[in-house]
């Protein structure tokens, strides 16, 4: 968690220093500026807190992903997902791997395997739930609960134009096999990723 809170300082630092700044009168930053501003800045914090459970972005969010419709092929989740199937299975390998899923023979085509969370992948998702609950919380911390309310109306408004799947992130394209197959402590080693 202390990676998290010296992410949490560092973010604060730059908004005081960003608050502090004389803006050029007239300049105003865009919308998409600022979204992926903070979409930046969200998902690396997110990563951070993440990686206190061991687990990549990627990897809380095949699990979500799993919880929501047990059962479903790899090949299925590939394409929800939007990413090669060669990148999935270093994800869900590594998932497996902790015993966090089961891959079960489809009966009715034993070529694909059906996707499942176990009871030790329930009991991390719970705590992924938990992490994201309270990240959530600090990335949204000052707005009152109106504001809150109305920016995700809007933000989800934003997302269904662009024809997003809902509960997908849109990383897992450019995802590749070695950050699919890392844990989350492997993660905090590698150069902080940009993309939201």
């Amino acid at each position: 968690m202390r990676e998290a809170e010296n992410a949490e300082n560092i973010a604060s630092d730059r908004l005081r220093v960003a608050r502090n700044s004389k803006a050029k009168p007239g300049k105003r930053l865009g919308v998409a500026f600022l979204l992926a501003q903070l979409g930046s800045l969200a998902a690396n914090q997110y990563g951070d807190r993440i990686a206190d459970l061991d687990l990549t972005r990627a990897q809380s969010g095949v699990l979500f992903s799993i919880a929501r419709e047990p059962g479903r092929s790899q090949q299925v989740l590939a394409v929800e997902l939007g990413t090669p199937a060669t990148r999935l299975v270093a994800l869900l390998d590594a998932l497996e791997q902790r015993g966090a899923i089961e891959r079960r023979r489809n009966p009715a085509d034993r070529r694909n395997h059906a996707l499942y969370l176990t009871e030790k992948g329930r009991q991390l998702l719970r705590r992924v739930g938990t992490v994201a609950a309270a990240h959530e919380k600090a990335i949204t911390a000052p707005l009152a609960d109106a504001d809150r309310e109305r920016l995700h109306a809007l933000l989800g408004q934003l997302a269904d134009h662009h024809g997003l799947t809902p509960g997908v992130h849109p990383g897992y394209r450019d995802l590749t096999v070695q950050e699919a197959g890392a844990t989350g402590r492997g993660r905090r080693a590698k150069k902080p990723e940009t993309s939201g």
